[in-house]
């Protein structure tokens, strides 16, 4: 029995972000470097490319496979809503679970705010969906922030609540143990403040609905009919990476001198423009990536494909290999790597990656934890994994 028909340009993609993700990983040694920064022109080039838009395309992904996963089902006339959320469910055990290892892990994020798909589907207006997207991407939470920072308000001007986390000395120099306790507890608090205090959640919830709304649309199945609407998307979302890129700093500086708020109001403004042009940037390569699939360079974008497909294996198994390298407990390597190392360890490290998912699919189905995932979602282990000669 073999797997339902794939969108391999969607596996592609899928891999692309994990790719962004893993060198953001790489370079930030996963998340020891925030233990000691140092700022570097690595560092600086990595992030501005993949910072905040690989996460952002995961996010769109997830989104998109909602759709995929719910249309399917239909199909085969079965509502598969308390399905999806059992789905989500278990992701979120193996996102508490990695959470052990690499408190970076955002599988413990997307879990829980999956379950707002299921209210976003039954959405059936495009414009109702594109609203409430618009209003997400808007960070109001943060511009409001900001205004009661500006207004006087204490608690708005207190600082953030991550800028006080106590893990990652702990993360550097401690036991395996140790390591476990301050990423179930502080590592896990800081995380969520940290999505909650940024804007990360609402812009979450907004790259879900356009997920979903590509997926209803056939944006990625039917590609062909979309040329001139991508174009006119990429020509909208350079310009608009442009003003971010200029218009920014301006605004910023202004925030930081209008008051006396403690630094809140100027902060709550950058992460609201550092969001709205991480959404510019990654719309730039989610349309120039379609683009150069319909090329010739397609055969090579393909090969992201199979990584695609076993993202999950993939993203908790690069955790498990480079987290006991670079902290205290393992070879603790964060105190004496650069990042230009670092960096090119995580390209190394995923080029070998794409040969091995390659190879893995040529004996099997899925992907080991994809499989397991798949089981638990239908509570049967008579799900399929090795592919039949």
């Amino acid at each position: 029995m073999e797997q339902p028909s794939r969108l391999e340009l969607v596996d592609s993609l899928r891999g692309y972000a994990l790719f962004g993700l893993f060198l953001v990983h790489s370079v930030e040694l996963f998340e020891l470097y925030w233990a000691h920064p140092t700022p570097s022109a690595v560092h600086d080039w990595v992030f501005g490319l993949f910072a905040g838009k690989a996460f952002a395309l995961f996010a769109l992904c997830f989104g998109l496979s909602f759709f995929i996963i719910m249309d399917r089902a239909a199909q085969r006339g079965v509502d598969f809503s308390a399905r999806f959320a059992w789905r989500l469910a278990i992701l979120f055990v193996f996102g508490i679970l990695h959470g052990l290892v690499y408190r970076g892990d955002i599988l413990q994020v997307l879990a829980p705010m999956g379950l707002l798909l299921l209210l976003f589907h039954r959405i059936r207006s495009r414009s109702a969906l594109l609203l409430i997207a618009a209003l997400c991407f808007a960070e109001i939470p943060l511009l409001i922030h900001a205004w009661c920072a500006l207004a006087g308000a204490a608690w708005a001007r207190q600082l953030p609540h991550f800028f006080t986390d106590p893990s990652l000395t702990i993360l550097a120099n401690g036991s395996l143990s140790e390591a476990f306790r301050a990423n179930l507890v502080d590592g896990a608090l800081a995380k969520w403040w940290f999505y909650i205090e940024t804007g990360r959640l609402t812009e979450i919830a907004g790259l879900f609905v356009i997920g979903l709304l590509l997926g209803r649309s056939g944006f990625f199945a039917a590609p062909d009919r979309f040329v001139r609407q991508r174009r006119v998307v990429l020509a909208i979302a350079i310009a608009s990476w442009v003003a971010l890129y200029f218009l920014g700093p301006i605004c910023i500086e202004s925030a930081g001198r209008v008051g006396d708020s403690g630094g809140a109001m100027r902060r709550n403004v950058e992460w609201a423009f550092e969001s709205w042009s991480a959404l510019a940037a990654m719309t730039i390569q989610v349309v120039l990536f379609i683009e150069l699939y319909q090329t010739a360079a397609q055969p090579i974008l393909k090969l992201l494909a199979p990584v695609g497909r076993m993202t999950l294996s993939l993203y908790i198994g690069q955790s498990l290999v480079f987290v006991p390298l670079y902290y205290g407990f393992g070879l603790g390597m964060h105190a004496w790597i650069s990042q230009a190392e670092a960096l090119a360890m995580g390209v190394i490290a995923f080029a070998v990656q794409i040969p091995l998912a390659r190879l893995w699919f040529r004996y099997f189905l899925y992907g080991p934890l994809e499989w397991l995932w798949r089981a638990l979602t239908n509570t049967t282990l008579a799900i399929p994994f090795v592919r039949r000669a």
